[in-house]
């Protein structure tokens, strides 16, 4: 809720680069702004604009959210935990690849920089948004080794196992089932046998935890999707024979936040 600026339909060309590494590059690159961050044709897709427009679409939005002491309060008072339990998870260092699917509001992806960075690795950042992207870019160190590419979730322009690890931090229950299932499987796709995958999301509370009979009537006027998540396995949204291993789940706060890991086979 109000963290990710993804969940796209259209697909999109690979990103340009942030630093001097080289990308995995498509047949023919995009052209880039003036700030660096790769733009790609394509528009915004709709049901972004049509329910998110006010947390991450307009300008305004990502100037009011952009604020990491809204964002731990949206999480009521949880994102610090649930940041490093997703970090501690990926590893203390990160050597290799490491994809995060969607940028985050937050300080998440500059503290997943660092441990790229302690680990000579590096990390892509994809967002259908570019705004999104922008603001991502400002807090990033000019050093840090991140490329952000405006590309589909759902569509991801890059070869089969080309990560290490990849990383969701509270997107899934802001798609659409089909668009969800479409980023889980491309997720897959992208990481290499043996790679990790971490995902950061919401989950059904807890009987006990008042937050289950509360928070629901918010979540489905402003996360019109994200009950699907509260009422399902996340192994049900991936593809029907998916080789994963080591399958862990915790959860945070009474079960309303959940962190899922798995290896791919």
């Amino acid at each position: 809720m109000l963290l990710n600026g993804n969940g796209s339909t259209e697909i999109e060309p690979a990103a340009a680069l942030r630093n001097d590494r080289p990308a995995a590059a498509p047949a023919q690159a995009p052209a880039t702004s003036p700030t660096g961050v790769s733009e790609a044709a394509g528009r915004i897709p709709a049901y972004l604009t049509k329910h998110y427009w006010w947390a991450y679409v307009h300008p305004k939005a990502v100037w009011f959210f952009e604020r990491q002491w809204l964002i731990d309060a949206i999480l009521w008072g949880n994102y610090h935990q649930l940041r490093d339990a997703a970090l501690d998870k990926l590893g203390p260092t990160l050597p290799g690849s490491t994809l995060q699917v969607a940028s985050a509001y937050g300080d998440f992806t500059p503290a997943l920089a660092e441990r790229a960075a302690a680990g000579q690795g590096e990390v892509d950042v994809i967002d259908v948004l570019p705004i999104q992207l922008e603001n991502l870019k400002q807090k990033l160190s000019a050093d840090a080794p991140v490329r952000l590419a405006t590309m589909d979730s759902a569509a991801l322009n890059f070869s089969d196992a080309r990560f290490d690890r990849a990383v969701l931090f509270f997107l899934l229950h802001e798609m659409p089932e089909e668009w969800r299932r479409r980023t889980l499987a491309e997720t897959l796709r992208v990481v290499r046998p043996g790679g990790r995958v971490v995902i950061v999301e919401y989950a059904r509370p807890a009987r006990w935890n008042p937050m289950r009979y509360l928070f629901a009537p918010i979540l489905s006027v402003l996360e019109p999707f994200a009950l699907e998540v509260w009422m399902h396995d996340l192994r049900e949204f991936m593809p029907a024979g998916a080789k994963i291993a080591n399958f862990e789940r915790r959860t945070f706060f009474g079960g309303l936040y959940q962190l899922v890991s798995f290896e791919r086979q």
